[in-house]
């Protein structure tokens, strides 16, 4: 990116700010001053790919620590933690084909089951579980098939090799089917609104709506913001600082899984050397995997304490029951809506993830700030009685009614309908919420407005200045050099794409079914796209985004009010536009950094996604006709249970009242100026740097603050303070101190915890979880107590 911004985007708070001497060797005493530590650190400039093109040079300063280079910015990440390796092995096989529609299957029919189970957070199938499945799979084919050689006759030999079978298992199909396999939940939210209209807008003796409209929504909804992705590549993808930090564990994994693949009868010394290396990095991640599968089984199944490490709330053990709900509400954390959780730590890592592993420092810092904030005014509300609040729980999502009772749904609707009653809403009243989610809506559309300002104010001349680049051929990323050999994605296949996605919602909508007008629609998509370039970028800078729902739910309910269906399928297009656009971006980068071309993963991206959605619809279709009545049940059951559907039907209610609960005179009026409030963050912001120019070293980035100040306002709070530990621990310590191993094992050690606890816990839902069946708890000790995982109140 442009050196302008370049502090900004890629300076860390852990760099010292006095710059040290090029070549000069420092020694650093311990505090205690028992141990000396010898630390050398040296700057120096390295040739890289500069403004003419290939083959020519630009001066970049790279800072080692005892010989091994820090990483920093996008352009180390390029240099010294992606491989620019590219054998040239083909990434579309019958092979890749096959283990991706296998895998696709799977992962959609896991995650549609889980959206219908009786737990707090539905499970997803994590990428990096996917990938070592495939990689099983792959290496089975691989061995147990035989070789084109073994047979005399050359039909069957064409046949066998297009099979795949005999043939070595390589890096780009591995990577072709695992994206497949991933990408299959693409149009889970269309599906999801489907279900809701089901279970609630249809008396269950006949479907509310065509299978055209599940056709042609589907096929819409799935693949609206292809389009977005491929226009603005140039600055999402192709940056070397656009790095989607969360995605290099997988990648990392990816290559070193293949390390040996090239030269199977064996190569130069040299490389002989770098597979013997590999073969060790692979044997310690066996031994973090093994040790990560181990493991989960006590915090998730013998001993949920470890979910909730608490000594405040220990301590509170016998203590009067005032003072345990006290400390409940400010240390309790382990359980579900328990409290904030301060200084609770869990040791899950199911909930830790190796995301905190992989984003990077100036990411992690904006997040402790906007936490910091996070528990002060969370308990600032509670004990303020803010809007009502001490008279409701500290912490829910669900609606109440002035006296703290649930608040009925269904009392506002006619029978049957989808727009609300006028008459029953005056006899049932307006809904409460919980001060917590309040605060957790306002810094959501805080966060939005502040999103739009700062990359406006702080990214647009490098934005402008990579188009350029990219015009001449100029990009200064071996990553992208590297792909320039493959062939483009047309913009007119995707201008092409969109059209058809375009008029298949036109068609829908216009039907009636889904009560959302036409020009809502349209208005839909353009809200969208406007959002999704915002997204895209942060995103692909910090490895993280910030929730845009919130906007597309306000505008819907302001718009549309009193229909809580078209709420939802005004989100659904709005947010869809967004979410594919970040998706496909991020295999995009993907892709470059593994060397898959481009037409590949256009190609396949679209299969997937129409492949995970139908996958989706024929499940959800099995479980709601079968389970309808328990579905719908306020308790739910052991097994099966309706309410993530009912909380999506609550949230499109009460956005449908936008104007009575949201507007002026309503009780909740902060929530949408939280977005006028959040686009003057980032001026101020940048007339403080005007003002104090030191301040441009200091990455704050106000819509990341805003974000986290909010965003976790129900559910387990014990995970915010361990993945603050581990992030430390990967950003400022190894990474400073011990670059070695950072570089070598940072993101294959967070692939493999990923991985086992991932791998555990999809054994322990079948086994006792009450996946396939009625659950087997472990009995009740201390360990696992019969109340707040933490022993709080």
């Amino acid at each position: 990116m442009a050196d302008e911004v370049g502090e900004i985007l890629s300076h860390d708070p852990s760099v010292d700010e006095a710059e040290t001497p090029m070549n000069e060797k420092e020694n650093r005493n311990d505090k205690d001053g028992a141990d000396k530590v010898h630390e050398s650190v040296e700057r120096y400039v390295v040739p890289t790919i500069g403004a003419g093109g290939a083959g020519s040079e630009e001066q970049r300063e790279v800072e080692l620590v005892n010989g091994e280079p820090v990483i920093r910015n996008g352009n180390d990440v390029s240099r010294f933690i992606v491989s620019t390796r590219d054998d040239g092995d083909d990434a579309l096989t019958f092979r890749s084909i096959v283990l991706g529609t296998i895998f696709t299957a799977f992962s959609s029919t896991i995650t549609i089951i889980y959206i219908f189970k009786p737990v707090q957070t539905p499970v997803q199938v994590s990428f990096v579980f996917l990938l070592l499945l495939v990689y099983i799979a792959g290496i089975a084919w691989y061995r147990l098939t035989p070789k084109p050689e073994s047979v005399k006759w050359p039909w069957l030999q064409r046949t066998f090799r297009f099979l795949n079978f005999g043939q070595p298992f390589l890096l780009k199909e591995h990577v072709v089917a695992s994206l497949i396999a991933s990408s299959g939940n693409n149009g889970l939210v269309g599906v999801e609104n489907f279900a809701v209209q089901r279970l609630y807008y249809s008396t269950g003796t006949s479907i509310p709506y065509s299978t055209s409209t599940v056709v042609l929504s589907t096929f819409s909804i799935c693949l609206c913001g292809f389009v977005l992705a491929g226009l603005l590549r140039t600055w999402i993808v192709y940056p070397a600082e656009m790095v989607y930090w969360s995605t290099l564990p997988q990648v990392v994994l990816l290559q070193n899984l293949h390390k040996g693949d090239a030269k199977p009868g064996g190569g130069t010394g040299e490389e002989d050397a770098e597979v013997q290396e590999n073969k060790k990095r692979m044997r310690k991640f066996g031994w973090w995997f093994g040790g990560s599968f181990i493991w989960e089984l006590f915090p998730s199944y013998i001993m949920p304490w470890l979910n909730g490490l608490s000594v405040f709330c220990l301590a509170s053990i016998g203590a009067p029951t005032p003072t345990r709900e006290v400390f409940t509400t400010i240390f309790g954390g382990g359980s579900s809506n328990e409290g904030v959780g301060l200084f609770n730590l869990t040791l899950d890592w199911q909930y830790i993830q190796s995301i905190y592993l992989s984003l990077p420092l100036k990411l992690q810092a904006n997040s402790w700030i906007g936490y910091g904030i996070w528990y002060v005014v969370m308990l600032a509300l509670y004990y303020g009685d803010a809007f009502g609040a001490k008279g409701l729980p500290f912490m829910s999502t669900s609606l109440f009614q002035a006296n703290g009772k649930k608040y009925s749904v269904t009392s506002i609707f006619g029978s049957g309908s989808t727009i609300i009653d006028e008459s029953k809403l005056a006899e049932a009243g307006l809904p409460h919420l919980t001060a917590t989610t309040v605060w957790g809506y306002f810094t959501a559309t805080l966060a939005i407005g502040a999103l739009i300002s700062h990359v406006i104010i702080f990214y647009s001349k490098d934005m402008i200045r990579v188009l350029r680049q990219a015009r001449e051929g100029s990009i200064n990323d071996p990553h992208y050099q590297g792909m320039r050999k493959y062939k483009e994605v047309p913009l007119w296949w995707y201008g092409v794409l969109f059209l058809l996605a375009f008029v298949a919602g036109i068609i829908v909508n216009a039907k009636g079914e889904t009560t959302l007008p036409i020009w809502a629609y349209i208005v839909s998509l353009i809200l969208g796209a406007f959002l999704a370039p915002f997204s895209c970028i942060l995103y692909g800078l910090f490895g993280t985004g910030i929730d845009t729902k919130s906007l597309p739910k306000m505008i819907a309910g302001a718009m549309i009010p009193g229909r809580p269906l078209a709420n939802l399928y005004f989100v659904a297009w709005s947010h869809q536009v967004i979410l594919l656009s970040v998706n496909l971006a991020n295999w995009q980068k993907l892709g470059q950094y593994t060397k898959v071309p481009h037409r590949i993963m256009f190609a396949t991206q679209i299969y997937a996604s129409l492949l995970g959605a139908a996958f989706n619809y024929l499940v959800m279709t099995t479980i709601v006709s079968s389970q309808r009545e328990q579905l719908l049940d306020p308790s739910g059951g052991e097994v099966w249970s309706g309410q993530q559907m009912a909380s999506l039907n609550t949230s499109a209610v009460t956005w449908a009242l936008a104007k009575e609960v949201y507007g002026l005179k309503g009780r909740y009026t902060i929530v949408p100026f939280g977005i006028l409030i959040g686009l003057g963050l980032p001026i101020v912001h940048w007339l403080c740097i005007k003002a104090f120019p030191r301040l441009r070293s200091i990455p704050i980035t106000t819509p990341l603050i805003a974000s986290y100040a909010g965003q976790v306002y129900s559910g387990n709070t014990s995970l915010v303070t361990s993945q603050i530990v581990v992030g430390f621990i990967s950003q400022v310590w190894l990474r400073r101190r011990l670059p070695r191993w950072y570089n070598k094992y940072n993101y294959l050690v967070g692939a493999a915890l990923d991985g086992g606890a991932q791998t555990l816990i999809f054994i322990l839902s079948f086994a006792v979880f009450g996946a396939s069946g009625k659950a087997k708890p472990f009995p009740t000790w201390f360990g696992n107590p019969s109340g707040n995982v933490d022993h709080c109140l």
